[in-house]
């Protein structure tokens, strides 16, 4: 069996102070023969603003505890991608199950052109200046998968210029 080598770049989250922000809470109905059972189902992504940024999903009968659990877990799955001047380095795909989205740099002074999980995935990773669109699905918790899957993607010049095993300076010639 082949092993797999992850370069999602995963970080250890207790290096930086993380912040939390909660995406989608969902109430569920469980019906028994009591009546309806309510609980809890929250989406959480967790960043530093500085190109970490990690996402998770918590279930619980309590709305607190709900949002502490998927804090607890995006915390264990936080990622590391490349910024440059306030945007990413360049053009990016991603995609999860239906969730499509495409990500572009943009110039300074644009600002953060995105909608709903994606715009929260982009704000609290700390990009500034960047146009996104979800293609597929709006569900959040395949958008934000997808908008993961494209932030892992990206390559910064200077990883591309080692890989090549050629200086900056000629990875921009012509």
């Amino acid at each position: 069996m082949a092993k797999h080598i992850n370069k999602g770049k995963k970080v250890n989250p207790g290096e930086a102070e993380l912040k939390d922000k909660l995406v989608n809470l969902n109430r569920v109905a469980k019906v028994t023969k009591g009546g309806r059972t309510f609980s809890f189902s929250a989406v959480v992504v967790v960043g530093d603003g500085n190109g970490r940024v990690g996402h998770g999903l918590g279930k619980a009968r309590d709305v607190a505890e709900c949002i502490a659990k998927a804090v607890d877990d995006a915390k264990k799955n936080v990622i590391k991608f490349p910024i440059i001047n306030g945007t990413i380095p360049h053009e990016q795909k991603g995609k999860y199950g239906a969730g499509k989205i495409l990500i572009k740099p943009a110039s300074d002074g644009t600002g953060l052109i995105a909608g709903g999980a994606m715009r929260a995935v982009l704000e609290i990773g700390g990009l500034h200046n960047c146009l996104a669109k979800s293609q597929g699905s709006s569900n959040p918790h395949n958008v934000i998968k997808a908008t993961i899957d494209a932030l892992k993607k990206l390559r910064s010049p200077k990883d591309v210029a080692r890989e090549r095993g050629i200086s900056l300076e000629k990875l921009f010639e012509g």
